[in-house]
């Protein structure tokens, strides 16, 4: 870890403005628009912080959305990638290769599960499991080919994909983008009654996320978690946890379901499982779930590739000492305690778990847009959602100074 001196944000050294000036055009005028980044051109990072390209450093307290779970170039991932890149990165899954069976164990002992389904990107993931749920619906509940039903949570997240925004809340994610995927019912999240009356004898999943990151990072009300589950065993209907943002350390337990003392029947890993390295996903879950596949019925060229497996090796380790776990819950409870202060001084509330946080801007104080750009200008990265939201999920490898020099950031930001 990085001491907080060696870090002086407000100062800069190197090509000036004009240098991210520069590069923000050229995004500008050869990217699609599909993004609204801060104007902030990084560069180089390491542990908790990044420098621009006119050297200033900042303060990464968004952790790339929980995919730098560990930080910016952790030596150990980063170690394993170099080493493999050296050996072979990709065969296809035309062939075998020696490091994918030892990732499948790892990653399924890691998490008390039988069989994983490697892939790449996160909504990768929940597509496979939307998939593995259906056939299973069909070949093993019974349910009339063509009919199965996923209940989903209102204000998800779970991508971006065709399918997934087919049943997303948000009309942004929606608009202009159909005609829909049907065979999904969308319910209130945190509500078990709406849940239980939304199963059919056609339902084959309900799809969750523990905690809704994009939605503001919004913890269900106590013992929700468990009656979900509960409903899913009387009905035969599979629970599918979503915890590419929630799980791997995030939230103080290796899965955020673990706070709750639930099993899911599968989960969506991704973000973290790559390290900050590659793109590296996967589904884990029993082998009755997951054993319905053939070959031939699914795939992905990239997935379970030789560096991917790797890197999610080496992130399996790191995982399995705890120490990550055990960073997320002491600091998660230093953050919360620090945001707690703000309440009633610009911040309205403060949600969340371990080392994640939504944090509410008190109505009639700046929109969460022009929040982050004033951290930004006071060297803390951080970024909005749902309009006056502050989403806060530093890398696991943040000290508590640093979590000061953020927080103080936030509480000055605020109060103007």
């Amino acid at each position: 870890m990085t001491a907080i001196a060696d870090h002086p944000a407000s100062t800069s050294a190197g090509g000036g403005p004009a240098a991210s000036a520069g590069f923000v055009a050229l995004d500008e005028q050869w990217s699609t628009h599909n993004y609204h980044p801060l104007p902030v051109v990084i560069a180089h990072a390491e542990g908790a912080w990044v420098t621009d390209v006119e050297g200033r450093s900042y303060l990464d307290f968004l952790a790339g959305y929980s995919a730098l779970n560990f930080g910016h170039r952790h030596p150990d991932l980063v170690a394993a990638a170099v080493a493999q890149l050296g050996r072979v990165t990709l065969t296809s899954r035309a062939f075998h290769h020696d490091q994918l069976g030892l990732f499948c164990r790892e990653l399924a002992e890691l998490t008390g599960t039988e069989m994983v389904l490697p892939m790449n990107s996160g909504a990768e993931a929940v597509e496979s499991a939307i998939k593995v749920a259906r056939k299973w619906a069909y070949q093993v509940k019974g349910v009339p080919e063509g009919t199965a039903e996923i209940v989903v949570a209102g204000s998800n997240f779970h991508g971006r994909t065709t399918t997934i925004v087919s049943f997303s809340t948000d009309e942004s994610a929606r608009a202009d983008f159909g005609p829909f995927t049907p065979g999904f019912a969308v319910v209130k999240f945190g509500d078990a009654e709406a849940l239980a009356g939304a199963i059919t004898d056609r339902t084959a999943a309900v799809l969750i996320e523990p905690i809704q990151g994009e939605a503001g990072v919004v913890v269900p009300p106590a013992g929700y978690l468990a009656e979900v589950r509960r409903i899913c065993d009387e009905n035969n209907v599979l629970l599918i946890a979503d915890e590419i943002q929630s799980g791997l350390a995030r939230t103080g337990d290796l899965l955020a379901l673990d706070h709750d003392g639930v099993r899911a029947d599968l989960y969506t890993l991704g973000k973290a499982l790559g390290g900050g390295i590659l793109p590296v996903s996967a589904v884990v879950g029993s082998q009755a779930v997951l054993g319905v596949l053939r070959p031939g019925e699914h795939g992905s060229t990239f997935g379970g590739n030789p560096l991917a497996c790797a890197v999610g090796r080496a992130v399996v380790r790191l995982l399995a000492t705890g120490e990550f776990q055990e960073r997320s819950r002491e600091l998660g409870g230093y953050l919360h305690g620090r945001l707690g202060e703000l309440i009633g001084r610009g911040v309205a509330e403060v949600r969340g778990r371990g080392l994640w946080a939504g944090v509410e801007i008190t109505p009639g104080g700046p929109a969460g847009r022009v929040a982050s750009e004033a951290l930004a200008r006071r060297g803390v990265l951080c970024k909005e959602t749902q309009d006056s939201t502050l989403r806060v999920a530093p890398p696991l490898v943040i000290t508590r100074e640093e979590i000061d020099k953020g927080v103080d950031a936030i509480a000055e930001v605020v109060a103007n």
